[in-house]
């Protein structure tokens, strides 16, 4: 009696790669039943049982891992790597060069790049946005730290290391950097690398040496550029942000519940148990406090702007032309050498910031004045009153006139 054929399912949202599936599949005498979508997929695999399941990662309502991640809750032993052995089977790859891979010590190295996303927040549904995403990943432990921002600016790149080197709780002996331009400048006569000035300032303050990877070998930042594919195609795609904060507090989440947690494929170690292994050097005991002086016009609504965004200065403020102190994360705002505004530093575009206490309330007497309206000579002023309160009067100066 001959065993029953395998049984496949099938899950794509492309209906040609579907079919094109099938037929293969059923010319190897395999049983094969079609998805249409994650969800769809879900449904089946909570009907029935299925000896290998064929997931697309990129799918319009939610991605393959996370749809892999859900059967496995209802009893699916399968992995990622059953996949690609069914189609190392079926499309054999071809024979390359072995490969070295460079682990590196605990503490010793992280790696830090941009990658560029563009999406359309529900707040905002009729403007798509380009965001980009700084990621940094230690190189021992493979964790990730990583956030989503507006810009790719000097001051927005030492924010976001402040920031990571805050939630990790150290600082890597060295950080190796694409050649983007807020950390490489370029090569000097003698083909020696010239570092940003204020990035060398920000790495001797913290003690890690930074480092620009290779031209033209990205297999020298694979541990960082791997994971932009993963948090794209695991995270980013068929999920909804309402907007920039809503975008990275989900990242948060999903860094902490899924990406830290997981066995990382090439180490075989879960991620967060080999960070505990990390020997990071100590923060430093005072905050970085480089400083970019701009001189800025305050506008008559009493704000300055500052990379594209306005942040308010006190009503006090006599001068129209002011200071102000641009630091990684905050902004200091001066008034002839006297400091009149902290402010942090906003995210994003066209954003405002009104610190308290830099508008003052009317007083009841300035409310009252605002109130009455000037009649017959200059100077003559009249309260506004209620109707019913002229009626009152007629009343009272006709139950007056009608006296004997």
């Amino acid at each position: 009696m001959s065993a029953a054929p395998l049984r496949v399912l099938v899950v794509d949202d492309e209906p040609d790669i579907r079919e094109s599936l099938e037929a293969l599949l059923c010319l190897e005498g395999y049983t094969v039943e079609l998805a249409q979508n994650g969800g769809d997929g879900l449904r089946r695999t909570e009907a029935a049982n299925y000896d290998m399941i064929l997931l697309d990662l990129m799918m319009p309502d939610r991605s393959g891992m996370e749809v892999l991640r859900e059967i496995r809750e209802h009893g699916y032993t399968g992995g990622y790597t059953a996949v690609t052995d069914f189609l190392r089977e079926v499309r054999p790859s071809p024979t390359l060069p072995f490969e070295v891979r460079f682990e590196t010590p605990a503490g010793e190295q992280a790696q830090v790049d941009f990658a560029h996303f563009e999406v359309i927040f529900t707040d905002e549904p009729s403007a798509p946005r380009i965001v980009w995403l700084f990621s940094l990943v230690l190189g021992y432990s493979r964790l990730i730290w990583a956030r989503f921002v507006a810009h790719q600016d000097l001051q927005t790149v030492l924010r976001c290391h402040m920031a990571a080197f805050a939630a990790l709780s150290g600082v890597p002996r060295e950080i190796l950097y694409d050649r983007m331009k807020t950390a490489v400048i370029g090569e000097d006569d003698q083909a020696h690398i010239v570092y940003n000035r204020a990035l060398i300032d920000f790495a001797r303050h913290y003690g890690f040496h930074p480092k620009a990877c290779r031209p033209y070998r990205a297999k020298t930042k694979g541990k960082v550029e791997r994971p932009f594919r993963y948090i794209r195609e695991d995270f980013f795609l068929a999920r909804s942000f309402r907007n920039l904060d809503d975008l990275n507090a989900q990242l948060a989440h999903w860094l902490a519940t899924v990406a830290n947690p997981r066995m990382h494929a090439t180490t075989r170690r879960v991620v967060n148990e080999a960070f505990a292994e990390e020997m990071l050097q100590p923060l430093p005991l005072v905050p970085f406090r480089a400083v970019l002086k701009l001189e800025r016009r305050v506008s008559h609504e009493g704000m300055v702007s500052v990379g594209g965004n306005l942040y308010s200065v006190p009503d006090a403020t006599r001068k129209r032309v002011v200071e102000v102190h641009s630091l990684a994360d905050e902004i200091r705002i001066f008034e002839a050498d006297r400091l009149i505004a902290v402010h942090p530093v906003l995210e994003g575009h066209h954003q405002r910031r009104l610190a308290p206490g830099h508008r003052k309330m009317p007083t009841q007497r300035a409310t009252a004045e605002a109130a009455a309206i000037p009649i017959g000579r200059a100077g003559d002023i009249v309260a506004r009153r209620s109707l019913d309160f002229y009626e009152a009067v007629a009343r009272r100066l006709a139950a007056e006139s009608g006296r004997p």
